[in-house]
């Protein structure tokens, strides 16, 4: 659940350690849960990666890669999602 704290918006860059996926999408509480609004782009040293423009709140998100939910394993923040698992939490 998104929860606002101010109008600002901030550029916030999302990566994924995955060298052998074919696709990394990017789906949280800013997107409605969608991961076909954010792919994100491979590197040449196999991180994936995107950036996006967020208001100043606290989100929830995960990554999908070749279809499977995952979470950031670069954040300790987490809480549970109601599904058997957890999200990842980002404060901006």
């Amino acid at each position: 659940m998104i929860k606002k704290t101010s109008a600002t918006k901030k550029r916030i860059a999302f990566k994924y350690y995955a060298p052998t996926a074919t696709t990394v999408c990017l789906a949280g509480d800013f997107n409605q849960w969608d991961p076909e609004v954010r792919f994100l782009k491979m590197d040449s040293k196999g991180w994936w990666k995107t950036t996006v423009t967020l208001e100043e709140a606290t989100y929830e998100y995960r990554f999908v890669v070749d279809g499977e939910w995952h979470n950031d394993p670069r954040t300790s923040e987490e809480c549970d999602n109601g599904l058997g698992s957890k999200n990842s939490v980002l404060c901006v």
